[in-house]
């Protein structure tokens, strides 16, 4: 027969294992995945507004058009807004104010879920080199064609390359300006690819992106 103190030190033992054992059980469980919150992206939104419209749609032809975006890679671009690894006074002063990363993801969140506008194409007289760069390259050059980054209809990648079909064609044209001249050097391949273009050529690209949906 156990004594009242051998059982109390049983019962105390067999507490504390199931204590560690529920610990570790809790230690185990994974924690849940963050969901990032439109409807907390755009109240975090509200001062962007000023710039890209209200829901991201065609605002002034300077700004780039966020609708439909995938959120991937415009967390990036306001990570790298924020580093300072993209340069834009504007927006490096717009990214510092977002507090932190998950709040990024809020407001990508919101413009990714608004429905993309079609955009359309307006110089007739050079959409055909516009196509034959997008979808074929210039072999000669070793430029590759857009549509295998970008997709046939410039819908892109989801988390590696960004929505270009009906962006403005002021907006797109800029940017690879900038990559060729190295004022933008956020993408090594892009930098790359705009280096071998001309002027003409970028021009044209462009206005065919922007009639792409």
């Amino acid at each position: 027969m156990k004594s009242p103190l051998a059982s109390t030190l049983l019962t105390l033992t067999l507490s504390a294992l199931l204590a560690v054992a529920g610990g570790a059980a809790l230690a185990k469980e994974p924690a849940p995945a963050f969901k990032p919150d439109p409807a907390k992206g755009q109240q975090l939104a509200t001062a962007c507004a000023a710039c890209h419209m209200q829901d991201g749609t065609r605002g002034l032809v300077a700004n780039p058009i966020l609708q439909a975006q995938h959120p991937e890679y415009m967390v990036r671009q306001l990570v790298d807004f924020k580093s300072g690894k993209r340069k834009n006074a504007i927006m490096t002063g717009m990214a510092a104010a977002v507090a932190t990363e998950e709040d990024m993801k809020h407001i990508a969140a919101f413009y990714a879920s608004k429905k993309a506008l079609p955009g359309f194409a307006r110089a007739k007289e050079s959409l055909a080199l516009g196509e034959q760069i997008y979808r074929g390259g210039i072999a000669a050059r070793q430029v590759p064609a857009c549509a295998g980054c970008h997709s046939p209809n410039g819908a892109g990648m989801p988390s590696q390359y960004p929505r270009i079909g009906g962006q403005h064609a002021e907006y797109a044209e800029a940017q690879l300006i900038a990559f060729r001249a190295g004022e933008r050097t956020n993408s090594a391949q892009m930098t790359a690819i705009a280096a071998k273009l001309n002027d003409r050529e970028i021009k044209a690209l462009a206005d065919y992106v922007a009639g792409l949906h």
